[in-house]
Formats: C-alpha cells, sequence, structure tokens
C-alpha cells in the first residue's frame, strides 16, 4: 500500500506540475507577444512619421536629411535608416552609413518597396544583438523612393521573458515543494481507510473474523468500512455455527457404531468415521483419497457402489467381507443431491449384522436341540407306554423295566424343562440376589459332598482347596453353589474312571479364583468357543448317556455374569479341562 501512496502523490504532483508548466509557457508566449505587438506598432508610428516628414530634395543632403530627422524623431531610443531603392543606407543615427553593407536582401525592406509595412527580427550584424526591424515605403507622387526603418533592440523583451520563466520556475519548485507535504497528507489520508481495509481483508482470508476496520467517516470509503465489518461479523457467526455443525456432526460420526463411508462422484472415498476403521481393518489415513474399489477390499460392496452410482437410485444389501475378518453386514446405498439436484457421490451406511446373524442361528440351533431333547425322551415315553397297553403289562418283569425307563426319561425331561426355565430366569435378570458372606472353603466342600457317591463309583479322587487361610466372599450362596455344582459334575461325567478332579481357591486385593481341574477327555481346540452355547456338546452320545441336558455350562456361564465375574476354560484335548471363575470380593 506505501506504493501506491507514493504513486498516488506522484501523480498528484506531476499533474500540478504539469498544469504549472503548461499555464507558464501560456502566460510567457501571451506576454511576448504582447511585448511584440506593442514594440512593432511603436516602430510602426515612427517609420511613417518619418517616411511623412522627408522629401526627394533632401534625399540627397545628408546634413539636411539628418536635421530633418531629429526634427521629427530626437530620441536615440529608437534606429532609424532611411534606404533608397536600390538599398543603399542614406541615414542611420547610431551607425555611419558608409560602412553599412546594401539592404537589398533584408526582407523588411523589400516588403516596403512593394508597398506594404515590412516587420522582421533577425540578429544585426552592425551592432550585435538581436532587434525587430519595421520598414514602411516612402511615397512621392505615388511612387516608392525608398524606405524608411526604424529598429529597437529585443534584449528587454528577451530579459523580460527569461525573468519571467525564471519565476516560473522558482514558483514550481516552490509548489512542488509545498504540493508534496499537502498532496502526502491527502494521499495518506486517502490510502489509510483503505490499508485498513486490506489489513482486515487479510486477516479475514486467515480466519481471523473478529478483525475490524476502525474508520468512522462517512463518505463512500466509511461506507465500505462498515460493509466490511458486517461481512466480518456475518462471516464470524457463520463459520461459527459451521464449525457447530462441524463438531456435532463429527461426535455423531465418532460415536456411531455403524460405519459410514463418503464417495465423491469420481469413486474415491472423501469420508470415513472411526465405525468403519474398525469394520475394515483400515485406518482412515489408508482409506481417504483411494479408489473404493481398491480400499473397501470388497468386490460385491463395490459393485453396489458402483451401482448406486450408476444409476442413482437408493436401496439396502446385505453383503459378506472377509477381511479382516468374516463379518455379515447390511448396507443402505443412497445417492448424495446437491443443492442443484445433481447426484454428486454416494452415502454408505454399514450395519454389523454379524452378531444378530450368530444369534438368529443360536436361537434356530436352539429350537432345533430342543425339538431333538425332547423328542427323544417323549418318543420313549410314547412308545413304551403303547407297549405296556398293547399286552406287556401282563409279564411283570417286563413291565417293571418298562416302568422304570419311562420313570427314568420322565425325570430326565423334567430337569430339561427346569433347566430351561431356570436359564430363561438368569438371563432375563429375573433372579433375585441374596447377598451374604460366604466361606468359600466350606461351600465348595459341602458342594463336592454332593458328588461323592458318583465319583466312588467311578474311582475318581477329588482334592479339595486348603482351609487356610480362611477365604471369604460378598456373594449370593445359592447361585455360587450350583456354579460350583455344574463345574464339578461336568468334570466328574466327562472324566474317565480312575481320573482325578482337583479344586483350587487363590485370592488378591479385589478378587476370587475357583479353578475346576480334571483329567478328562478334554474339549477340542474349536470347540472352545462354542461350549457356553445351550444344548451344545463336545461328544453328543455321552452327553446323552450321561443324563446331561447341555445347558449346564450356559447356566453356569450366566450366573457368573450375574455376580459380576469372569469364567474361562483352558482344555487339552485328551488330556482335561481347566476351568476359572473369577468374583469380586465385595461389590
Amino acid at each position: 500500500m506505501t506504493r501506491f501512496r507514493i504513486k498516488l502523490t506522484l501523480t498528484i504532483l506531476g499533474l500540478i506540475s504539469l498544469v504549472l508548466l503548461l499555464m507558464g509557457m501560456y502566460f510567457a508566449k501571451v506576454l511576448e507577444r504582447s511585448y511584440l505587438e506593442t514594440l512593432s506598432e511603436l516602430l510602426t508610428r515612427e517609420s511613417k512619421l518619418v517616411a511623412q516628414a522627408v522629401r526627394p530634395e533632401v534625399l540627397s543632403d545628408e546634413i539636411t536629411l539628418a536635421k530633418r530627422v531629429e526634427q521629427v524623431a530626437p530620441g536615440e531610443e529608437v534606429r532609424l535608416t532611411l534606404i533608397d531603392r536600390t538599398g543603399r543606407v542614406l541615414f542611420d543615427n547610431t551607425y555611419e552609413q558608409e560602412r553599412m553593407e546594401n539592404h537589398a536582401d533584408r526582407p523588411e525592406f523589400s516588403a516596403a518597396l512593394r508597398g506594404e509595412t515590412g516587420i522582421d527580427r533577425h540578429y544585426s550584424e552592425t551592432l550585435g544583438y538581436e532587434m525587430m526591424y519595421v520598414a514602411v515605403p516612402i511615397v512621392v507622387e505615388d511612387q516608392i523612393i525608398g524606405a524608411v526603418r526604424s529598429a529597437m533592440s529585443m534584449q528587454d523583451i528577451t530579459d523580460t521573458v527569461h525573468n519571467l520563466w525564471y519565476s516560473l520556475v522558482t514558483g514550481l519548485l516552490v509548489t512542488l515543494v509545498l504540493g508534496s507535504i499537502v498532496v502526502s497528507r491527502i494521499s495518506y489520508n486517502i490510502t489509510r481507510p483503505i490499508e485498513e481495509i486490506t489489513r482486515v481483508a487479510r486477516n479475514i482470508t486467515q480466519r481471523e473474523y473478529e478483525s475490524r476496520v476502525r474508520i468512522k467517516a462517512k463518505d463512500e470509503i466509511g461506507q465500505l468500512a462498515t460493509a466490511i465489518n458486517f461481512m466480518a461479523s456475518s462471516l464470524e457467526q457463520q463459520m461459527y455455527e459451521i464449525s457447530e455443525n462441524q463438531q456435532r456432526l463429527s461426535g455423531v460420526l465418532t460415536n456411531m457404531t455403524s460405519g459410514v463411508i463418503f464417495i465423491s462422484e469420481q469413486r474415491r472415498i472423501m469420508l470415513v468415521n472411526p465405525a468403519v476403521e474398525r469394520l475394515l481393518g483400515t485406518s482412515a489415513n489408508d482409506l481417504i483419497g483411494k479408489l473404493h474399489i481398491e480400499a473397501g477390499k470388497s468386490f460385491g460392496l463395490s459393485q453396489y457402489i458402483d451401482r448406486c452410482l450408476d444409476r442413482g437410485e437408493k436401496f439396502r444389501q446385505e453383503v459378506h467381507i472377509y477381511y479382516p475378518q468374516e463379518r455379515i453386514l447390511e448396507v443402505n446405498f443412497a445417492p448424495y443431491i446437491n443443492f442443484k439436484g445433481e447426484a454428486k457421490g454416494v452415502v454408505v451406511v454399514l450395519h454389523d449384522f454379524t452378531e444378530v446373524r450368530r444369534l438368529e442361528k443360536m436361537r434356530s440351533d436352539f429350537v432345533a436341540n430342543v425339538s431333538h431333547e425332547l423328542r427323544t425322551p417323549i418318543t420313549s415315553i410314547k412308545g413304551f407306554t403303547e407297549t405296556l397297553l398293547d399286552g406287556a403289562m401282563q409279564d411283570e418283569e417286563t413291565c417293571r423295566n418298562f416302568l422304570q425307563i419311562i420313570s427314568d426319561e420322565s425325570e430326565r425331561l423334567y430337569r430339561m424343562i427346569r433347566d430351561i426355565l431356570d436359564l430363561s430366569k438368569i438371563e432375563q435378570k429375573r433372579i433375585s440376589l441374596n447377598l451374604v458372606q460366604v466361606n468359600v472353603q466350606d461351600l465348595i466342600s459341602s458342594t463336592v459332598a454332593l458328588l461323592q457317591e458318583q465319583a466312588q463309583r467311578k474311582q475318581i479322587s477329588i482334592t479339595l482347596p486348603k482351609a487356610e487361610p480362611r477365604i471369604t466372599l460378598t456373594t449370593d450362596k445359592d447361585c455360587l453353589q450350583q456354579i460350583i455344582l455344574n463345574l464339578v459334575t461336568n468334570a466328574v461325567v466327562y472324566t474317565p474312571e480312575g481320573g482325578a478332579i482337583t479344586l483350587e481357591l487363590r485370592q488378591d486385593s479385589r478378587h476370587v479364583q475357583i479353578q475346576v481341574t480334571d483329567t478328562g477327555i478334554g474339549i477340542p481346540e474349536q470347540d472352545l468357543p462354542r461350549i457356553f452355547e445351550r444344548f451344545y456338546r463336545v461328544d453328543k452320545a455321552r452327553s446323552r448317556d450321561s443324563g446331561g441336558t447341555g445347558l449346564g455350562l450356559a447356566i453356569v456361564k450366566h450366573l457368573v455374569e450375574s455376580l459380576h465375574g469372569q469364567i474361562t476354560v483352558k482344555s487339552v484335548e485328551g488330556k482335561g479341562s481347566t476351568f476359572t471363575v473369577t468374583l469380586p470380593i465385595e461389590w
């Protein structure tokens, strides 16, 4: 802006200088022309007066001619020269005529011989400076017999014009000095508001929306400053709203469990939220800016995105992805429409339905398992009942065996229904917990005592935890007893004859761990994630033979979670299993 101020100052000073110079030149020319016109009129009158006073008879007498000229024009300010028709000088009041050259070629003399008043300016070889000459004809009886030429020096006029130019230059310099000060101030007053407006505009481009123009003028620049301030205030408010909206949008996208992807019309990913990073196993930096077909690593997903881009239609589709792990996604595809109604991209929303599908499969398996498990004892009861009704009742021993089988199957059916109802109550949090101080060693001892007869039949040894130190915790006694009972029962059922079961008890500052280790058949590694599912059995034949319902571990898992604990399992097929229950000491 300083450069503009200098340019403005120099422009104004240049214009002032040019105007002064042109005016000076004009007035100098006018003054010079006025002097010349006045001088020429004076010389013309002088020459005509002398021409009228001169007679032919005196032209040949130099003395008489000189007297006559002195009588008419006694002063010596004007140089008077009388010239005959041939150009010979007859008389000159300032110089000896004998020494003067012929004037026949002088332009003023030639004009006078033509009967005109001749006026000319040229350098006088006789006097050595520039002169103005005016020549008039001497007419006698309508005959031009010569000419009278009057002349005056141009030195005064030249000096006057030089003085005028000197004054003009001096005035111009003084004007430039004073004008520089005034113009600088004027330029500053003009450019300062512009500089201020420029500063605020530059700050606005750098997102400093709080900047304001500090100008109180009422002119057009003041109105511009007011408009700039209003614009800055409006931009500040709008940017604040945009920032708030971006923060809200960012917060929503960040905390959404569903993934959101925005793909531009060039098929490049422009936005993803953290849920997408989790679902696709790729960071946002590796996704944004890339083509969706190379970033998504799913041909099916990319195919549906292209379909939405090409057709501009909204639809929903279930998609399987296999990286970083197999997932089932429900994906909503919708075109992004701008304010002109043009499709400029696609918004993709991904919902992870893997767990839903797994639960649906578990529910389906549960229904199938329940149907299968119920059908077996019911079929047995129905078959043996029909056999008895058909006449087997007459054989007392056969009747007794059939009735015993019916009783056993009924008992198994009752246990299954009871376990299903218990599991349903636990899952629905409908059991009420009675929290008391429980001596864990005593509870384990009393629970294991219930299974001693069953263990002795299979010659299985059961090792109890040490009685010291005494370990207590705040929990529901019945729930903890059922957990221990189910785990030990499972260990007895799946441990071969002559095996061993070991119960261990550990405590730290916040938790108590109960471990049940057996030397049974073990659990295959691929079955470990599913052993806590309802009706899931590793060895279905042995489980059914043992009278198990397949719900024991599912009940244990839900009871442990109700007590705010965790259960884990480690197992080696053919060597045995270890179940670990971790419970908090205090709630």
